[in-house]
């Protein structure tokens, strides 16, 4: 296939650089050019020095891009950023957007959570949102892709498959959720200083995180009516990884192993989503710096329930990776090209 030349927006961020990581040795997509507004001029070895002696282009604002020469867009801006910058795009080029800009459809719920109307609704209208698994005709087709965030991913893989089913009740779900650092981005902050996170724990948006109406907009797709959960994400002191604790109310008649078994033959042949075996509990170090998903089921002790555990790495299947998934399957590529990496431990 030709080379097809790609450009990252906003390439000084965390996701930005594991796009970096990713894309090296790519046998289609080549990287053309590297924006961050701030730092434009510098060698992209300068911002992240895991990138020495590496052949990359010099980083550059969005204006000096030459547009002609790039076929693929990854948009790593930050939320509320990105909406005129891809409007603005040529219409040949194809965009994986990992803001969380073109989320939601409901412009109205956009605005109240995002705290402006948006200000592209006739392109908002066209992106398809994807969680690859979930999603992979509608993201073929498209030219614009909605990266899901790292909690809805860590959640919808094991949740949306159980309410397609019918699994489980939609009005009772309850998602216990952590996530390391890398999270909040690499811009300078004072709650994310080594002090302010290290050896402690610390609940965070509660009842008001943004995550909270994106899972609430594809679990009710799912489930064929609506769904509000019970969504609380912690803050845990690691730099990169997600777990989750999904705590849900089988339908009449249904027990954990339905559950699991249901979950076992959707994701069977998947390269990435993998089902534990009963017993075993996943653990976000198994998962670091790859694209997988691990899933666990349990019987509550309370009967008439069931527990889940969900991890993945915020950083790639949480954002950086699906978003390669995401644009390998907008080429005709295979989903897993360049993304079959072995989890790093210890």
């Amino acid at each position: 296939m030709t080379e097809i030349n790609v450009a990252i927006l906003g390439a000084s961020g965390y996701t930005g650089a594991e796009l970096v990581r990713l894309l090296a040795g790519h046998p289609v997509f080549r990287i053309r050019a590297l924006t961050a507004d701030r730092k434009a001029g510098l060698p992209m070895a300068d911002v992240f020095p895991q990138f020495t002696g590496e052949d990359l282009p010099v980083l550059s604002t969005i204006a000096d891009v030459a547009w002609d020469d790039v076929g693929a867009v990854f948009c790593a801006l930050p939320h509320g950023t990105t909406q005129e910058v891809i409007a603005a795009l040529p219409g040949h080029v194809k965009v994986v957007d990992l803001s969380a800009d073109f989320r939601l459809k409901d412009p109205a719920e956009y605005a109240k959570w995002y705290g402006h109307e948006h200000r592209a609704p006739a392109l908002q209208k066209t992106a398809v949102y994807g969680v690859t698994e979930l999603a992979r005709e509608q993201i073929r087709a498209a030219r614009l892709v909605a990266n899901p965030g790292c909690y809805p991913t860590c959640a919808q893989l094991p949740l949306v498959p159980l309410l397609a089913a019918g699994l489980i009740e939609a009005d009772d779900i309850v998602i216990d959720a952590k996530s390391g650092v890398s999270g909040a981005g690499r811009a300078a902050k004072e709650a994310n200083l080594y002090t302010e996170v290290t050896e402690g724990m610390h609940a965070y948006g509660v009842a008001s995180h943004r995550h909270g109406p994106e899972i609430d907009q594809e679990l009710s797709l799912a489930a064929g009516k609506p769904v509000v959960v019970s969504f609380t994400p912690h803050l845990i002191p690691m730099s990169r990884g997600m777990e989750e604790t999904l705590y849900v109310r089988l339908a009449p008649g249904v027990s954990a192993a339905d559950l699991r078994a249901e979950l076992v033959r959707v994701y069977a042949g998947e390269a990435f989503v993998r089902i534990l075996a009963e017993g075993q509990v996943p653990q976000t170090r198994f998962v670091r710096a790859s694209n997988l998903c691990h899933i666990s089921v349990h019987a509550d002790r309370r009967p008439g329930r069931a527990i889940l555990c969900s991890v993945i790495d915020n950083v790639v299947k949480g954002a950086s990776g699906q978003a390669l998934q995401n644009m390998n399957l907008m080429f005709g590529l295979d989903e897993t090209t360049n993304l079959r990496l072995r989890p790093l431990f210890p």
